[in-house]
């Protein structure tokens, strides 16, 4: 089975599919590698690295692509790109199903198969294969470097014959992968810590990380069966917001995590709450990239609103690209290996585990998620 892994062309992505190691585990189950020359420059991989490991360099993109029996990226592809796979293609990626129908449509048009790594289910066993949270996870750590790199302070207490300096208030907003993240590295740095999630169950882990966990009555809610924290009514945000007007206006830094799968973020914190922070006083709008859940803050941009810093910097584990890389590639080794057939050196797309029926896309050319075949079908 031909497996390539073509380099990711997105501007400023600097992580990738693979890693020497990840090639090495491939090629013992048996997979011919193909690695498109360039492919780990931004994340520290030598092309003489991956080819010890034992892939093939190719610099002929669209060749490697057309001959693929099974493509390994992260970026979702251009839609010019599919075209260029083989009909029963196995392309594995982010592919953002719930918004990009013409993409989805373009697999089915083609007869790949398509599967979507934001889908993998949120379970036990598929922990090892969960991209999202292993991103999530360096993205919490790096939100909060990027505050203390943006705070006219220090995080930690530090006592000084010139006096002592108190520790810096944080207010971490989602207790997700991202939060948890967030608020152990605020703690480890000193920080004092309050956090809040819309799901209660959280407010033990919250606490268990050295951090206070702010109690707000939103009535009825709760978790998905994936795990995801169930999307709140219009009201509820309201009653959310004022609960938090207060804390918000007292914390020196504020970090935003919370997002709602395929769709646009709610906005958590208003102008006026900006305006009542502190001058000095930095936010980081994790969500910033897909909508954002600040009023005021741009993607991918630094801006300061009445004294307060607000960063939407996006793609954030891209900063840390190298661990990136090495947590995504294992990440995607292991949905691989999950049902590779030793005898026959394929990848078999076993619909009937627990795992593929949750991220396979598009089959045999046909949509076959149920959700996403009737987000698609209706908008048609």
């Amino acid at each position: 089975m031909l497996v390539a892994i073509p380099r990711e062309t997105h501007p400023g992505e600097n992580r990738a599919s693979v890693t020497p190691e990840t090639i090495k585990k491939l090629t013992r189950l048996g997979a011919e590698m193909v690695v498109e020359a360039g492919t780990g420059a931004g994340s520290g991989f030598s092309d003489e690295e991956f080819a010890e490991a034992g892939a093939t360099i190719e610099t002929d993109r669209d060749a490697m692509l057309g001959k693929a029996d099974m493509v390994l990226r992260l970026r979702k592809p251009d839609i010019e790109e599919v075209a260029k796979l083989k009909r029963g293609c196995i392309h594995v990626s982010y592919l953002d199903p719930f918004n990009e129908h013409d993409l989805i449509r373009a697999f089915t048009e083609q007869g790949v198969t398509a599967i979507s790594m934001e889908m993998i289910p949120r379970s036990t066993r598929s922990q090892k294969m969960d991209a999202l949270s292993s991103q999530a996870n360096l993205a919490g750590y790096i939100a909060v470097m990027l505050a203390a790199a943006q705070l006219p302070r220090i995080l930690p207490m530090m006592m000084t014959p010139a006096g002592t300096l108190k520790p810096a208030k944080v207010f971490i907003i989602g207790a997700g992968v991202a939060g948890l993240q967030a608020i152990a590295t605020a703690k480890r740095l000193g920080a004092r810590v309050t956090a809040f999630d819309t799901r209660p169950v959280v407010a033990e882990q919250v606490e268990s990380l050295g951090a206070k966990f702010l109690e707000i009555d939103l009535g009825e809610m709760g978790q998905t069966a994936d795990g995801y924290a169930k999307e709140l009514t219009p009201e509820q945000v309201e009653i959310q917001r004022q609960a938090q007007k207060e804390i918000i206006a007292d914390s020196d830094v504020v970090i935003t995590t919370a997002q709602v799968f395929g769709r646009k973020p709610p906005v958590l914190v208003t102008r006026d709450m900006v305006e009542g922070m502190t001058p000095g006083s930095v936010i980081v709008d994790m969500a910033a990239e897909t909508g954002g859940n600040v009023e005021g803050s741009q993607p991918n941009e630094t801006v300061e609103v009445n004294g307060v810093t607000i960063v939407g910097t996006g793609n954030l584990s891209n900063l840390v690209a190298r661990d990136a890389t090495q947590m995504y590639a294992s990440n995607m080794f292991n949905l691989v290996d999950d049902t590779w057939d030793e005898e026959s050196k394929q990848f078999v797309l076993n619909l009937e585990n627990d795992i593929l029926p949750g991220c396979v896309i598009t089959h045999d050319g046909a949509v076959i998620h149920p959700t996403i075949k009737d987000i698609i079908d209706g908008a048609s």
